[in-house]
């Protein structure tokens, strides 16, 4: 750690710096965008002119402090910036003159993507700190669209529901480059931590073909920090401790070695000291995790040719499992579980820019991962090692403004060096099994925007992969905007995935259920149809947002996990039958006045699939889902209050059985929940303190783990989950930051 912080106190003392750039928007009194405003700084020749959404970007000329904002029909402003100042909301009135103002705004944090022809939200870094984000995996507090549960109740493991399905439909890339696959599945959520995110992009439905064919739900981009950016600090920390024994710190820190090259370093460190068994039922509750992570990354930004690079290391040890008898007698021999975690990556972007003016450029992107587990359940095992390499070639041109051509090529390996052994059985010996797979193919993107109300967009990629051969992926996106109050996407395409079993299960094996695996797993396989309504209404004076959505996921080919057939095993086989999900959900946001935001949503969820010839509703999957999130910003931004309701419906469970004692071995159904969660901060100039507590309503699922007091039989089973197994939890946290000037 000396070293570490040596490096940081190295970093904060080298002061170059680089021409500065303002973002912001600029709306009417109703908040209604103003595009093709003009901004120009005064007394300059630097000038911007503003988007359909109202957004802009310009840059800051040295000594530069008053900005001059115009559009016909408004009246003319001239607004102080303060030199610090990165991003400004700007009000044009008409009829009425105004005196020079400062004006210091707050920017939504959570965002449609109004010139987006897919359906995508914008998670910003203000709406990552509502919430004590300690992760990516706990990011989505807010979101009424992402889910995020707990996989089953004894390792931690977390794993992401998006449009009613598992986060294995769900294609997530950093910086759009795809990641957390296979072996990282079940546990990556924890891999990046809170600070290090600068943003979180949530594409419903099909996307874009440029980053594969992965996607059968839609894709979750995440963007870091990065040391390039305006808005990247010399310094800034965070520091965070929980009632439940967590400790954490992240730092990461900038330096602009030139007006063009530039480095930063990020740091974290996560100890959950104790393990927990809230319910009395001899197993921890939350794993103990200790977590370093590291990440360097650099960046060259020249006129022609951009390059970044990064690399990161993680090491994370997790312990879980039985902690103590009941009535705190000591077990002679206690049912453990361990992981041990390494995980090395490494990015290099390269794009060389022929002609602006027609957003004419070529870009390589490669990356490399390696990823080492161990695991122990009891006395199974699974170790592996999982290598992935991926390469891909971009073109991109605008032949005129109505018309766009993106086209490349990819290459994506993976490698997974398996040793295993699936019974308690201490005599048995490890099964090895190697599992590879290349696939390399191409695409073609066009767009036509023939006017500012309507965008057409169409891929079609063909791929070759060495154990399924060719196949491809037809997706299409539409976007029509009559006027500027309404909004309406249409998009339909296929997606594919490869089954990893064992890599993407692993943590089933905490469960005495027998483990089979069919030999002839195909491909999935699956269409996605959407369509989306996002109007923005003039209510009182503000913008009052609605959106409506619907989506249908029909799936071709689908690797089935089996808990019904016998509650003993588990199986995973080819679909035989139909398998489907339809998700409905309505949400509305609505500003009541100054400072103060509240969004309300509702989703219902219909997911079925055929096992045996018996259409069941899937299990463990919840009907509905409600949530209310409000936050309240002080006029002088000292305070800031959030809180969010969760309405958790109800499901299904796996089919039970009966025991030896004639008892069901679980409840047919599960009912609905509700949670709240509250956080207070209180800003300064350079830092931030923040309080919350989640899931103040203390639900707790009662017997999570099924068969927990002898782990060792043939009922154990901690896949039933469905809830939160630990109560209300307290947290605080001290946020720091130290910008350029």
């Amino acid at each position: 750690m000396r070293i570490l912080f040596t490096i940081l106190y190295f970093l904060t003392t080298i002061s170059l710096f680089a021409q500065q750039t303002l973002v912001g928007t600029v709306t009417d009194t109703n908040s209604e965008p103003i595009p093709g405003a003009n901004l120009i700084w005064l007394n300059t020749s630097t000038g911007a002119i503003t988007d359909m959404s109202g957004n802009f970007t310009i840059h800051r000329p040295s000594g530069a402090r008053k900005l001059v904002v115009s559009f016909t029909g408004f009246n003319t402003d001239t607004i102080s910036v303060s030199p610090e100042q990165e991003y400004i909301d700007i009000i044009l009135t008409e009829g009425i003159e105004l005196q020079e103002v400062s004006i210091v705004g707050r920017k939504m944090g959570l965002q449609k993507i109004r010139s987006s022809v897919a359906n995508a939200d914008m998670i910003s870094a203000d709406e990552l700190c509502r919430a004590a984000c300690c992760n990516l995996g706990e990011s989505f507090v807010t979101n009424p669209s992402v889910d995020v549960n707990y996989s089953d109740a004894a390792t931690g493991a977390k794993q992401i529901r998006l449009l009613g399905l598992s986060g294995t439909y769900v294609q997530m890339l950093t910086e759009n480059i795809p990641n957390f696959r296979g072996a990282s599945a079940a546990y990556g959520l924890g891999y990046v931590p809170g600070p290090w995110m600068n943003s979180i992009q949530v594409s419903k439905g099909t996307s874009s073909v440029k980053n594969g064919y992965e996607s059968l739900t839609g894709q979750i981009n995440l963007e870091y920090k990065k040391p390039q950016a305006a808005e990247a600090d010399w310094v800034s920390a965070n520091l965070f401790a929980s009632t439940t024994n967590r400790y954490e710190a992240n730092a990461d820190a900038s330096v602009k070695i030139s007006d063009k090259w530039s480095t930063m370093l990020l740091a974290h460190y996560e100890n959950e000291t104790k393990a927990h068994d809230g319910d009395g039922d001899g197993f921890a509750d939350i794993p103990q995790v200790e977590q370093y992570n590291l990440f360097n990354r650099w960046a060259y930004m020249g006129e022609k040719y951009i390059f970044q690079a990064g690399v990161k290391f993680l090491k994370e040890d997790r312990q879980g499992g039985q902690v103590n008898g009941h009535g705190g007698h000591s077990i002679q021999n206690p049912y453990r579980i361990d992981m041990n975690t390494d995980r090395y990556e490494g990015f290099i972007k390269q794009a060389y820019i022929f002609d602006k003016a027609h957003n004419t450029n070529l870009a390589l992107i490669t990356a490399g991962t390696i990823h080492k587990m161990d695991a122990v359940y009891g006395k199974k095992l699974y170790n592996v090692e999982q290598q992935n390499a991926y390469a891909s070639l971009l073109f991109e041109t605008e032949f005129t403004k109505k018309h766009a051509l993106s086209t490349g090529l990819s290459l994506n390996y993976d490698r997974y060096d398996q040793h295993f052994r699936l019974t308690n059985r201490e005599d048995e010996g490890l099964t090895p099994k190697l599992d590879k797979e290349t696939a390399g193919g191409g695409y073609v993107q066009y767009t036509y925007t023939p006017s500012e109300q309507f965008t057409f967009m169409a891929g079609l990629r063909g791929d070759y992969s060495s154990r399924y051969g060719f196949f491809m992926t037809p997706r299409a996106n539409i976007r029509y905007a009559p006027n500027e109050y309404i909004h309406v996407r249409a998009s339909v395409g296929k997606g594919y995935r490869t089954n990893h079993v064992l890599a993407e299960n692993h943590f089933l094996l905490a469960s005495s259920r027998k483990v089979e695996i069919a030999g002839d797993l195909k491909q999935e396989e699956a269409w996605n149809y959407g369509l989306s309504l996002a109007t923005y209404l003039p209510v009182f004076g503000k913008t009052l947002n609605l959106n409506a959505e619907y989506y249908y996921t029909d799936f071709q080919e689908q690797m089935v996990v089996d808990m019904e057939s016998n509650p003993h095993v588990v199986s995973f086989s080819n679909l035989k039958g139909r398998s489907y999900s339809h998700v409905f959900q309505v949400e509305a946001t609505y500003p009541f006045f100054e400072g103060f935001n509240l969004t309300a949503a509702w989703r219902l969820t219909d997911v079925k699939h055929e096992i045996g010839g018996v259409m069941y509703e899937k299990a463990l999957t919840s009907k509905y889902k409600g949530l209310v999130t409000a936050s309240y910003k002080t006029p002088l931004g000292k305070w800031q209050f959030d809180g969010t309701v969760q309405l958790n419906g109800g499901g299904r469970m796996p089919s039970p059985y009966k025991t030896s004692e004639g008892n069901w071995s679980w409840q047919e159904r599960y009912k609905s929940y509700e949670q709240l969660s509250l956080q207070i901060t209180r800003y300064f100039r350079r830092w931030s303190i923040y309080v919350g507590g989640e899931n103040l309503t203390n639900f707790k699922q009662k017997n999570p783990i099924v068969g927990a007091d002898n782990p060792w039989g043939d009922t154990f089973d901690a896949s039933m989950i469905w809830g939160p197994m630990h109560g209300a939890k307290g947290y605080v946290g001290v946020r720091f930051n130290l910008p350029r000037e």
